[in-house]
């Protein structure tokens, strides 16, 4: 038997409820049995393997290993998933490090098979690393085939710290952010961006996203994602912008209220009516 996220309302109010009830929804969606397999079948293997190429070869395995990720999309690419993971991220002309989009670099440095070290897959609590990310990103999926910007909100709370501690926060870390797609998604719509910003070069975007994060949140500096507030902040407006792009349903808060009015008023006063019954 499936378990499905009860996502019983979208928007900020979908999320907090989301939030609330965490814990207790992970747990569940955890022990479901194909859950379960999948993390159980990959403890007890991944030791095993010492290449790509057995990597590669063993779907199941790498199923767990793309999903911890975020890049299950990527299963059936399996000459380019070898040629990421075989050639690690230490040389500058690897693969992995061509990509603005860090998951690929991130998925060949954790498993090493390309690095001076070697592979890692041996090492104490890997199977355990890799599989508590697995299960996270296949919640956050789950949670998604509903709604999917409540997925893109999670994924932003859990994934916004990597650029905020990154070693040039107030620089290079925008232009990694502009190449997680999920991440920059989020910043996006936080910001209230227009629809041709991703046209713009990419120093321009940069220059735009550290422009608005000194206006909105004091600093040009993706450092400023280090304070949850900040965090909650900017997936407040992101989950409002969407809400208004997507228009109220049924189950929105003042959904009433908002029907009479939406005739006479502008999407900041609706926006407004949102945050009011929110609090």
């Amino acid at each position: 038997m499936s378990f499905d996220p009860i996502v019983p309302v979208g928007g900020v109010a979908g999320y907090r409820l989301l939030v609330r009830t965490e814990t207790t929804q992970r747990a569940v969606f955890d022990r479901q049995p194909e859950i379960a397999r999948d993390v159980a079948y990959f403890k007890e293997n991944i030791a095993k393997v010492t290449s790509a190429e057995e990597l590669v070869a063993d779907r199941r395995l790498l199923t767990v290993a793309l999903g911890a990720f975020g890049l299950g999309d990527e299963i059936d690419k399996k000459a380019f998933i070898r040629k990421i993971l075989a050639e690690g991220t230490e040389n500058q002309d690897a693969l992995a490090n061509k990509f603005v989009d860090p998951r690929y670099g991130e998925i060949a440095k954790a498993f090493g098979f390309g690095n001076l070290a070697g592979a890692r897959t041996g090492d104490p609590g890997f199977g355990e690393r890799i599989t508590d990310a697995y299960r996270v990103r296949a919640f956050e999926i789950a949670v998604g085939e509903q709604d999917e910007s409540l997925r893109l909100a999670l994924n932003f709370r859990r994934e916004i710290g990597k650029f905020a501690n990154a070693s040039d926060p107030v620089s290079t870390a925008w232009l990694s952010a502009l190449g997680d797609q999920p991440v920059r998604a989020v910043l996006e719509g936080a910001f209230n961006l227009p629809a041709g910003f991703s046209q713009l070069d990419v120093d321009r975007q940069r220059e735009e996203l550290q422009r608005v994060a000194l206006r909105d949140f004091g600093s040009k500096s993706m450092a400023v994602f280090n304070d949850p507030v900040n965090v909650d902040q900017a997936i407040n407006r992101y989950l409002i912008r969407k809400s208004i792009e997507n228009g109220p349903s049924a189950s929105t808060p003042g959904m009433a209220a908002l029907s009479l009015l939406q005739g006479s008023v502008g999407p900041s006063a609706a926006q407004n009516l949102l945050l009011s019954n929110l609090g």
